[in-house]
Order: structure tokens, then C-alpha cells, then sequence
């Protein structure tokens, strides 16, 4: 920060508010906090509960778990959590007993890069780095009850994700029932015949091997064989979520590509229908539930069935399965795709090329054998990520397999080709082709000369002749043509009737079904990593393919030291190498010899070396901030009742308020919802959601400068002269984005603490613009937060003296309306999380009390009190001086009196470069700067800026307001 953005510090009055008084204003409120335990919420039972009764209705606000990176924080990071600690700190003064904790995501992948850089434990790294946010956040004066606080890594808490784990190992799903239930009562179906094995044996006839199969098919979280993204760059697999658009990590930006791999997966499946259900049963933005529901991605249709020509062998190799939406279209499929990965491609392929077989469709290379073509192709398809493979517009490759299907419908022939747009692991991995009216599909039909059937009327508009098309027609309003057989018609049918005909008939013939599908696929649950949670699990070394969970008297399973932290890393485009994880190292870890306490005394067994990913713990951490001490249980349940109970039989409990960003919508709000349900099933908590209501703030943005060659400089050392930027004497480029460490363009709270003070960071990031939006930073512009504080100050101590200058007399008409409306208009804005309008209105009542020779007591006291939820050491102070004991924080808010709320008012209207953005209501006598107040606090304003700048604002008081824009 440059020193003409400091406040003043020459020859200043000796009480004026300064950065230096409110440093040490700070300090000292925060000590007395710490001493008395201000903010140390009581439980209503358990380790956590008080001897008195609790007070009022309980009310739980969270900021999503931040993880602890090395840097610290900047800025932009504590915009979510000054909000919640003002609605926090405003929700105690309306009487509720409120729970506000902050803990640490702290497994992760950037402590563990680090420790195999310079050889420091992660765990050292890790605390180090907590330590540093933890006083960061103390600064800002955030009322977190601090015996709350968790970290992800800590032993103890870890305990029991491990132990939550082991809840969804032992459950299966029942969709009838349609909950989790343990795995011992499915066993119990099987053994009383209730239930069927697959081979219809009875289960007196399975060997325990045979049984073991069986169960580890029902089991949520299981091992399978599974396509993932693997990136040998890092030495992992990660989920989908960790993957870039272009098919590259996250950390690190390594190549990833797809391979099968044995992965603990988790059936988060089970719960699709749940998941999107209850959707409409919560508090959170519509933008986020659409996220959701896109990602789930539900679909009806039919799962058809086509039969395998047989080979000139005679050889017969089954059927292949596609899942459509659009089964009404089956006549018009000419012919078929299979992923590159398809195990059926294996089988099908014949010898030699069929009779017939055009030299388009053998490849570029127009290889002599269908074999030497597939081999050729699933190479090149394997170097390519899921992005480019399905990248709109890029030309389309493929080969034929050689093989022919059989179209149910018609028992027409139809080609199978091999091509990468398929994606295995998505569908059937399998489609049926139908060129005419599905772009990707014309695409293809057009590169290798394809035969197009038109099955769904364009209608007039288009030629009757398909070859005349440039592309495919796809409607859900036309009718049906040119579909039917000796059987059945769809001609002259929509879409929505064509659909369940077709399906009935399919069914009746045995060829397909009816059936649901989803975008949404089985979580990927372990990481080839150290720096994360153990799996509590173990294999017997002379039966190594089942999984068998360690008994709960033998959690936590810890991490062992080891010496070397880093997974063997390959070259990131070697798609074939073979994952080995740090912990498989550990060899007198991994090899152990354990009495499981099943009767079958000690055994040698070999523990899991992947380790969780670093999802696992923030999927439930809520319910531990609740009851944090508590070594029986991973929450008490009477506590969990109290806290995150649902209120009435239509709601889903949680959380009341969870503030965080809109990047968590599927990543962390999915996985957690369902862990949730899972424990919901099982008994363990009473509410089906974890959060009841969520809001997503903005981000903080600020300018950044690259160079010539596009490196960013420090913004903090960038000069202005004429409307051009410098660094180091060169010119330099300045861009608008996210304040980060990359940009080099961050702020630390530390800094600006410095410089004016905790509670002048928290009111300048609260009066920014709506919570909602993401605005700019302007180091220059925190002047006028600053200004407002000096006036509250000034208002009620005389810079002079340090008296409090305030008077017993009551307040005049004026006054009084001034005061109730600011009550009424503080308290709606507050409830409403709307904290930079709530401002603007305290702007405007104490703009009205620097008129007043002197400030009436009960005014200056309801104006502290409104103000401690915003800037809450001033007003401790403030309210120390006006003779109170104790802190204010407990002080009850303001009640509006409705008599003085009715005034004359007059429309003000508030444009925007010219252009109408907002109307405000206001009184007729109202002031040119509590109006600017008002109207750059406006909704309308904010949009229209959206992060721009402000120019200039022209006031002509009460009636009109136009903001320039920068």
C-alpha cells in the first residue's frame, strides 16, 4: 500500500479515531472477548453444555471450510466471513443462541507438492499455515467460538471420518425402501431366502469368497474396475471435478487421460433420485440447484437391445446395449458406435473385412485387417483427453469393427464402427446411430458415407431428399414418419406418445425396456497420495480381493512417518504406467498381523495404500463444529437434534445459513448431501440435508499488470502518469480480475489492518456492493469507510478531551424519525443479508446527528448498538464510554417505533450514465451526501456497474441522482 493512501497522522487531536487508536482498541476488545469467552456457545447437553438453561433460539451460520494455503490471506478471502460474523453478531443481539466456528480443510495436495520439494512433513506445513489464518482471522475480529475449531488433519477428527466411512462400507442401498440400510440386514434376506442371489442358489451354497462377491456388489463404498482420469504427471487419478475443460490437472496441468484402474468408488448412484428431489425442498440459489440438476443429469428413455450378426464362423458374440432418450427415432438407426474402450470391441472384430466393406471405413491407413484398424485407432483415441474427443465441430474419425448388428425393429444390418466421440463410462459407452436428426451423428455419416433415414418430420421447410441437407433435424414437437412395421406404427405420433409405444413394444418382444439413466457417475474415492486420510481397511494376504473394515476399537488408523512423500511420478504422456502410492513404502505399516476380533484370531494382512481424497473430511465437518469434543460419538445426538433438526415435519433441517462460493456447487454440495442422507439413513443424525439455507457471496476483484512479454508485475508497484501504467519505468497492460496470489495484485487484511484498522476493512467490504456480486477493490476508496467511523466517533467523543459529549435531553421530531427509520430500513437490510444498503442508512442517520449541537444519549446508544455488528470494536469501546458494563455484543437490537416511520416522501430517481437504474423513496429534506449514500448502496446501481468504477455522482437533492461510471 503506497503512502498516500495511509490516513493522516500529523498533528491530529489526541482522542481522534485513528489507525493507531483502533489498532489498539482492537487488541484490547478482542483480549476481553478471549477472556471472558464471549462467543463461546453452549451446547444443550454433552461436553460443550452449561449448568444454565440456553438461551433463546438456536440459530447455526457457517462459512465454507477454507483451506490453509501458505500464503495466508488476502482480502478477497474474508468477504463471506466478516458477512457471516455480522449476521452472527446480529442474530445474538436479536436474542439467539448462535454457533459460529471456523475450522480448516487442511489434507490436500499443495502441503504434500511442498513436503516432497523440500522434505517437511505436510503436517508441519499444514499447522504452520493454520496458525497463520488463525491470527489473520482473530485480526479481523471475527466471533468464532474458538474450542470449536477443527482441522481435517487432526488425529482426532479424522477418527471419525474414518469411522463415517465405515458406515457407508457396511450399508447397501435399497431402492424399494429407498434408504441405506446395513449390510447385516441384507445378509439376513440372503440367508432366509427373502432375497435371491444372482445365480439364484441358495446362500447355504456360496462359499465365503462367493459371498463376499455378492455382498461388495450392494456395498456404497466398494472397489471396481473403473474407467478414470489418471494423470501420471502427478502420480494419481482424480475425480472429474479435478480435471480442466482441456483435459488436464487442476494442480499442476499435467496431461490426464482415461484408463482403467482398480479405485474405491462410492455409490453416490443410489441416491440420484434423492439428490434431486430434495433440491426443491431447499433454501439455495436457483443457479446452483440448476447445477445440480444438470450435473445429475436424469434422463427417460429405453435401454435397446441389438443382436450381433453372427460372425462366418458361426460364432455368435451376444448383443450389444444402448441407452436412448430418443427410442421413437430406432427406424431411422443406420448404424452403430462403440467407444474405443468397449470390452465387446474385443470380441466382434472378425479375421478379415466383410464382403462389401467400403475403403473409407478401414481408416486414413486402410489397414488389411479389422484388427490392424482398431488397434491403430484405439491408440490414437487414447492420446486424446474427453474434451477434444468431444469438442463440437472438429472432424470425425473412426473405423469399422468388421462387425454387423441387427436393428430390433426392422432386421435391417447395420454397421458397428469404433469412434472417440463415444465416450465409455457415459451411457452404455455403446449408441445407436441415427445420422438424420442428431448433428454429431450426421457428422459421421457424411465423413464415411452413410445411409440417413428421415424419421421425424422437418416439416416444409426442408428438402424431402436427406442428401440435400447440411444438417441434422432434431425436434421434440414433430410427428413420427416413415416408422413401422408389421407390428407397430409411430407415424403420425409426437414425441412423448411415440416413445411409450415403442417402449411397450420393445418390452413385449424382450429387446429393450423403459428405463431411467444418469449423468451423474459413482464418486471416485481414493488417491494415490500420503497426505490424506487411511482408508480403514485391510486385505488378508490369502484372500487379497476382498476389502474387510477394521473394527471401530481400532480407529483411528494413523498415517505411518515415511521418508519420501511423493507417489512414483511418470512422464505425463505415458498414459500406461501403473499407480504406486507413498504409503506402499511403508512396509512395516502396511504389512501388519491383527486379531480382528472375528474369531478367527491373528492373521496377516496387508492394509489399503491409497489414501482418501481431500473431499472426505469437508463432507461432514458441520456436525463435528457441534460437538467437537466428544469422544464417544462423532456428534451427540441430542446435540445434533438441537442444532441442525428440522424445525417441522416439511423440513429437511442443517445448517441455517451456509455462506461460501458458487465454485462448491457440485464438487463439495453434492458429496456432502450425500454422506448426509447416508447418515440420515443409518439412524445417526436427524436432519436429511446438511444445509438448509445457502448463499453465495462474490469475489473481490482488483486490476492486474503484465508486462510485454504478459507476466504479471506487483499491482502494488505500479505507478499512474496520464491515464498509462508503469512498472520500473516500462509501460505495462492492466486487466480486471480475481484478487490472487497468481495476479500479483493481492491486499493482505494484515496490511490494511495496519493502515486503518480491522473495523474499517469490515466495513469497506461490507458496503461494496451487494453481497452477492463480485466487485472491485479500491485501496483509494476505503478513505470514506474510514470517514464514517471518525464521524460515529466524533459524534459521541470529543476528540479534545475524550469525553463522551452526548446529552440526556430527549430527541427533537426529526431526530426521532431519523433514527426509527434507520432501525426499520437496518434491521429489513440485515435479515436480508443485504449489509451495504443496512450501511448506507446508518450513513444517513449519522450524517443527520452531525447537525445536532449535541447528540441525544438514547440516540448515540441505539447507533452503537446498530453499528456492532459491522464494526464491533468501536462500538465495545463506544459503549464502555457511554457507562455500560460488559460488552455490547448481547445488547438487544433496536425495535422501530411505527409511529415515527411515517413521513412525507418524495421519488428520487438514480440513472446511470443516462439511463434510469433505480427509484428510491426518500424524505423531501434529505441531504445531497445521504443521498449519494443511498444511491450508489442501490441494487440497480450495483448491476449496472457491475465492478466498474465510479467517475463522479451528480446529486440535485431529493430528485434526481446520476452516477458516471469510470
Amino acid at each position: 500500500m503506497s503512502e498516500s493512501t495511509r490516513p493522516p497522522a500529523s498533528d491530529e487531536p489526541a482522542f481522534r479515531y485513528t489507525a493507531a487508536m483502533a489498532g489498539e482498541i482492537e487488541a484490547r476488545w478482542q483480549a476481553y472477548w478471549a477472556r471472558h469467552g464471549t462467543f463461546e456457545t453452549p451446547n444443550p447437553s454433552g461436553p460443550l453444555a452449561t449448568d444454565t438453561p440456553v438461551p433463546g433460539e438456536k440459530y447455526y451460520v457457517l462459512d465454507m471450510f477454507p483451506y490453509p494455503s501458505g500464503s495466508g490471506l488476502h482480502v478477497g478471502h474474508p468477504l463471506g466471513f466478516i458477512a457471516t460474523d455480522v449476521f452472527g453478531r446480529y442474530q445474538r443481539m436479536l436474542g439467539r443462541n448462535v454457533l459460529h466456528a471456523m475450522g480448516f480443510d487442511a489434507f490436500g495436495l499443495p502441503a504434500e507438492q511442498y513436503a516432497v520439494q523440500t522434505g517437511t512433513h505436510p503436517r508441519v506445513t499444514t499447522e504452520k499455515n493454520i496458525e497463520r489464518y488463525r491470527a489473520q482471522i482473530s485480526r479481523i475480529g471475527l466471533a468464532h467460538d474458538k474450542r470449536r475449531g477443527v482441522a481435517t488433519t487432526d488425529v482426532g477428527f479424522y477418527r471419525w471420518t474414518q469411522w463415517i466411512f465405515l458406515q457407508i462400507f457396511n450399508s447397501w442401498y435399497d431402492g424399494e425402501a429407498r434408504r441405506a440400510r446395513p449390510i447385516g440386514e441384507l445378509v439376513a434376506q440372503f440367508e432366509a431366502g427373502t432375497r435371491q442371489t444372482p445365480d439364484g442358489r441358495a446362500w447355504s451354497r456360496l462359499t465365503a469368497a462367493e459371498r463376499a462377491d455378492v455382498i461388495d456388489g450392494y456395498r456404497l463404498a466398494y472397489i471396481s474396475e473403473a474407467p478414470v482420469n489418471w494423470c501420471p504427471g502427478l502420480g494419481t487419478v482424480l475425480a472429474n471435478e479435478e480435471v480442466t475443460a482441456d483435459g488436464r490437472s487442476e494442480r499442476g496441468n499435467y496431461p490426464v487421460f482415461k484408463r482403467s484402474l482398480r479405485q474405491w468408488m462410492m455409490r453416490i448412484t443410489a441416491y440420484a433420485d434423492r439428490l434431486l428431489e430434495d433440491l426443491d425442498r431447499l433454501d439455495w440459489p436457483e443457479p446452483i440447484k440448476l447445477m445440480q440438476r444438470n450435473w445429475i443429469g436424469r434422463s427417460e428413455g429405453a435401454r435397446v437391445r441389438f443382436a450381433i450378426d453372427a460372425a462366418d464362423d458361426g460364432r455368435s458374440p451376444g448383443e450389444i446395449e444402448v441407452f436412448t432418450t430418443r427410442p421413437d427415432t430406432l427406424f431411422g438407426a443406420t448404424y452403430m458406435v462403440l467407444a474405443p474402450e468397449h470390452p465387446l470391441v474385443d470380441q466382434i472384430v472378425p479375421a478379415a473385412w466383410p464382403a462389401g466393406t467400403r475403403e473409407v471405413w478401414r481408416g486414413p491407413e486402410r489397414h488389411s485387417t479389422p484388427g490392424e484398424a482398431v488397434a491403430a485407432y484405439r491408440a490414437q483415441a487414447a492420446a486424446k483427453t474427453e474434451v477434444e474427443r468431444q469438442s463440437e465441430g472438429r472432424q470425425k474419425t473412426g473405423v469399422f469393427t468388421g462387425a454387423y448388428a441387427v436393428n430390433p425393429v426392422d432386421g435391417e444390418r447395420v454397421p458397428v464402427f469404433v469412434a472417440d466421440y463415444v465416450l465409455w463410462g457415459y451411457g452404455t459407452g455403446a449408441i445407436m446411430a441415427v445420422p438424420a436428426h442428431d448433428q454429431r451423428d450426421f457428422e459421421f455419416a457424411r465423413a464415411f458415407d452413410l445411409p440417413m433415414r428421415i424419421v421425424v418430420s422437418p416439416g416444409a421447410g426442408r428438402p424431402a431428399d436427406v442428401d440435400e441437407w447440411v444438417e441434422a433435424f432434431d425436434s421434440y414437437d414433430a410427428q413420427a414418419v416413415n416408422s413401422a412395421n408389421a407390428e407397430v406404427s409411430l407415424d403420425g405420433l409426437v414425441v412423448v406418445e411415440a416413445k411409450k409405444r415403442i417402449i411397450a413394444w420393445l418390452e413385449e418382444k424382450g429387446t429393450g425396456t423403459g428405463t431411467i439413466t444418469y449423468r451423474l457417475r459413482d464418486w471416485l474415492f481414493s488417491r494415490q497420495r500420503y497426505w490424506g486420510e487411511p482408508f480403514p481397511i485391510v486385505y488378508d494376504v490369502e484372500d487379497p480381493t476382498h476389502a474387510i473394515a477394521l473394527p471401530d476399537r481400532m480407529l483411528p488408523l494413523e498415517l505411518p512417518e515415511i521418508a519420501d512423500y511423493a507417489p512414483q511420478a511418470f512422464d505425463p504422456d505415458d498414459a500406461t504406467c501403473e499407480p504406486a502410492p507413498p504409503l506402499a513404502r511403508a512396509n512395516d505399516w502396511v504389512e501388519v498381523e491383527l486379531d480382528l476380533g472375528d474369531g478367527r484370531g491373528v492373521r496377516r494382512y496387508r492394509r489399503e495404500t491409497n489414501t482418501m481424497p481431500q473431499w472426505a473430511g469437508s463432507c461432514w465437518y458441520p456436525l463435528r463444529y457441534l460437538d467437537p469434543t466428544n469422544e464417544e460419538r462423532f456428534v451427540g445426538e441430542q446435540v445434533e437434534r438441537y442444532w441442525m433438526g428440522p424445525r417441522d415435519a416439511e423440513d429437511v433441517g442443517g445448517v441455517d445459513l451456509y455462506v461460501g462460493g458458487a465454485e462448491h456447487a457440485v464438487l463439495h454440495l453434492l458429496y456432502s448431501r450425500f454422506w448426509h442422507k447416508v447418515l440420515y439413513d443409518l439412524g445417526h443424525v436427524s436432519s436429511a440435508e446438511p444445509f438448509r439455507k445457502l448463499f453465495n457471496q462474490g469475489y473481490i476483484q482488483a486490476y492486474a499488470y503484465t508486462d510485454e512479454r504478459g507476466v504479471y508485475v506487483p499491482a502494488e508497484q505500479v505507478e499512474e502518469v496520464d491515464g498509462v501504467y508503469y512498472f520500473e519505468g516500462g509501460k505495462v497492460n492492466r486487466e480486471y480480475g480475481k484478487m490472487g496470489k497468481s495476479l500479483k495484485n493481492s491486499v493482505t487484511p494484515d496490511e490494511f489492518c495496519d493502515n486503518y484498522g480491522a473495523d474499517t476493512l469490515r466495513v469497506y467490504e461490507m458496503s461494496m456492493g451487494p453481497l452477492e456480486v463480485s466487485r472491485p477493490w479500491e485501496t483509494k476508496a476505503v478513505a470514506g469507510s474510514f470517514r464514517f467511523l471518525q464521524r460515529v466517533w466524533r459524534n459521541i467523543v470529543d476528540e479534545e478531551s475524550g469525553r463522551v459529549r452526548v446529552g440526556d435531553a430527549e430527541p427533537d421530531l426529526e431526530t426521532l424519525r431519523a433514527l426509527h427509520v434507520a432501525i426499520a430500513g437496518t434491521r429489513e437490510d440485515l435479515n436480508n443479508l443485504r449489509f451495504n444498503t443496512a450501511i448506507a442508512k446508518l450513513i444517513v442517520l449519522n450524517n443527520h446527528l452531525t447537525k445536532l449541537p449535541v447528540v441525544p444519549r438514547s440516540v448515540a446508544e441505539a447507533l452503537v448498538v446498530m453499528v456492532a455488528p459491522i464494526a464491533p470494536h468501536m462500538a465495545e469501546e463506544l459503549w464502555a464510554k457511554l457507562g455500560h458494563e460488559g460488552t455490547v455484543a448481547y445488547t438487544p437490537f433496536p425495535v422501530a417505533d411505527p409511529q415515527y416511520l411515517v413521513a412525507d416522501e418524495v421519488t428520487c430517481v438514480v440513472q446511470v450514465a443516462g439511463k434510469l437504474r433505480d427509484k428510491l423513496q426518500v424524505p423531501p429534506d434529505i441531504s445531497e451526501d445521504a443521498l449519494r449514500e443511498l444511491a450508489l448502496a442501490s441494487e440497480g446501481v450495483q448491476r449496472a456497474l457491475d465492478g466498474r468504477g465510479v467517475r463522479t455522482v451528480i446529486v440535485r437533492a431529493p430528485k434526481l441522482v446520476n452516477v458516471v461510471p469510470a
